[in-house]
């Protein structure tokens, strides 16, 4: 199982990852000093939304949709 989330940085942008441990991955977004290259310097981060998706492929998949959505949509997303 894997988790594709999305936290909300400092600056309001969004970031969409995925990961297998969620708790320990947003821990990275905001104590890791080799980690969360996009994230490090937007702290703090908080997860805003999240979904558990059945193995990595589809995982990625999802990954790669939310990413290229606008930033409305995802958004929008997060509201529902």
């Amino acid at each position: 199982m894997r988790y594709v989330y999305m936290v909300r940085c400092n600056d309001e942008s969004l970031y969409t990852g995925i990961a297998k441990h969620l708790e320990m991955r947003i821990d990275d977004h905001n104590f890791s000093k080799s980690w969360a290259k996009y994230t490090k310097s937007r702290r703090p981060v908080t997860l805003v939304w999240s979904t558990t998706v059945a193995d990595k492929s589809d995982a990625l998949q999802l990954e790669r949709h939310i990413k290229r959505l606008w930033k409305e949509k995802k958004e929008l997303l997060i509201l529902v």
